[in-house]
């Protein structure tokens, strides 16, 4: 271990991206502490996800091409709605466009509350810019409607052509938002009245950190009030006095510090070139040696010049030259139990490069000598 620095858990993360090596928090103090609400979430207390069918109208001629007739269906069954009788055969019109509505309706959204929701094309519309978004049902998985979507769109592209082809596209202009545009009229059934116990679900299932978090708990209501079911779920009973004052013990353990913990581990994403390795890596005593053979191959083309009165031609001759250049990098051995500093340092006094890092890394668990997961995007 090298001198001065104490065997602390430092928050150390490496980030290798196209070139780019960045340390952070080498040698610094202990993993700060979290609030539980950024880890965990009480069970019942989540949002859910609406989506319905729509018509968009009101469009500049960029709306569906007469290869889509799903679009005039939603018209004619529109219109017969509003008293207009029409024949859906004899509808062709390429201001509408049939569009696919979702929303995400929030925890504890009361009947009345405003939500936004994202619209998109079904068809092959060119454009929704200017459109106005019909009056549409929006749905959950169970069938029941949830929701009314209706309004205006706002679309952050554009896109121009003119008849002879070609043209100008900024952004995603087949996608738009409406800003509280849906309007809440059934609420999710969520009564915390009544209870006496309640579930919290942590993101990252982890024995350490639901121990950590069930004696956080405990400590602040001076009890053995929680336990934990498994990895991922603890249990809270509810205290005696906390009858009447649910919502204020809810947000007082959220906002409760863990220190989280989790695995070692080191992140591959081979398609651009990204590592990213966690403060717990350490590796067993392993040698790395690493060196690239680089061929250049310059091609010269050379113009031959015929002798005076010699009536030959001038001609180019390719002139060739390859040159092979092997890497000199000598062999290196990292100790046992090197942390994430030592480990960058090391492999950096070599010479490694992001892509030589990623095969590095997968040569050395390989070799068994890599003391942590390892795993590629």
């Amino acid at each position: 271990m090298t001198p001065g620095i104490k065997r602390r858990r430092p928050a150390a993360i490496l980030t290798a991206l196209t070139g780019l090596v960045i340390l952070s928090g080498l040698g610094a103090g202990p993993v700060q502490a979290i609030r539980l609400k950024d880890i965990a979430s009480f069970k019942g207390v989540r949002p859910n996800q609406l989506i319905g069918n729509g018509l968009v109208v009101g469009l500049n001629g960029t709306g569906d091409g007469t290869n889509v007739d799903f679009n005039t269906q939603e018209l004619a069954n529109y219109l017969q709605q509003l008293g207009v009788s029409a024949l859906r055969d004899k509808l062709k019109v390429k201001n509408i466009a049939a569009v696919a509505v979702t929303a995400v309706l929030p925890a504890f959204a009361r009947v009345g509350s405003r939500i936004d929701v994202l619209v998109s094309s079904l068809g092959d519309a060119k454009s929704l810019q200017g459109g106005t978004l019909l009056l549409t049902p929006l749905k959950g998985v169970d069938g029941q409607v949830y929701a009314l979507a209706q309004g205006p769109l706002t679309v952050g592209g554009f896109a121009a052509s003119g008849q002879a082809g070609g043209g100008v596209t900024k952004n995603h202009p087949t996608a738009g938002r409406i800003a509280n545009g849906a309007t809440v009229e059934k609420e999710v059934p969520l009564d915390l009245l009544g209870k006496d116990e309640f579930t919290l679900t942590l993101h990252d299932a982890d024995f350490t950190t639901s121990q950590r978090a069930v004696a956080a708990i405990n400590r602040l209501l001076k009890g053995n009030y929680a336990i934990s079911r498994d990895g991922g779920t603890i249990i809270v009973k509810l205290p005696p006095g906390y009858k009447d004052r649910i919502v204020p013990l809810l947000a007082t353990l959220e906002n409760l510090e863990v220190i989280p913990d989790a695995v070692a581990k080191v992140v591959i994403d081979e398609k651009n070139g990204t590592v990213v390795m966690g403060a717990n890596v350490r590796l067993a005593t392993v040698a790395i040696a690493h060196g690239n053979l680089m061929v250049t191959v310059k091609e010269r083309p050379r113009v031959s010049q015929p002798l005076p009165f010699s009536q030959g031609q001038t001609t180019v001759v390719p002139d060739t030259s390859i040159t092979v250049q092997e890497g000199e990098k000598r062999l290196m051995v990292l100790p046992e139990g090197v942390s994430i500093g030592q480990v960058v340092q090391a492999l950096n006094a070599i010479g490694v490069t992001p892509r030589d890092l990623i095969s590095i890394l997968q040569a050395i668990k390989a070799a068994g000598a890599l003391q942590a997961e390892l795993e590629v995007i």
